[in-house]
């Protein structure tokens, strides 16, 4: 399972604000759609880490399923 929790923690620690984020051009919709869980692109991830300023690995992570 991929996790967006990295990105919500790379946001706090650099003091990012979804205002700010939505203003750097990040899609609102998009941002919501991550917040419940559903997929990205990895054109969404490379604008994220632009915008940021971070790698990949401070946007999103793999939890291995249990199965």
């Amino acid at each position: 399972m991929i996790s967006y929790r990295p990105l919500f923690q790379t946001m706090k620690d650099k003091n990012i604000s979804t205002y700010k984020l939505f203003n750097a051009g990040f899609e609102r919709a998009t941002y919501y759609s991550m917040k419940k869980g559903n997929s990205i692109s990895s054109n969404t991830i490379d604008k994220l880490c632009n915008i940021l300023d971070c790698p990949v690995s401070e946007v999103i992570e793999h939890i291995r399923d249990e199965n």
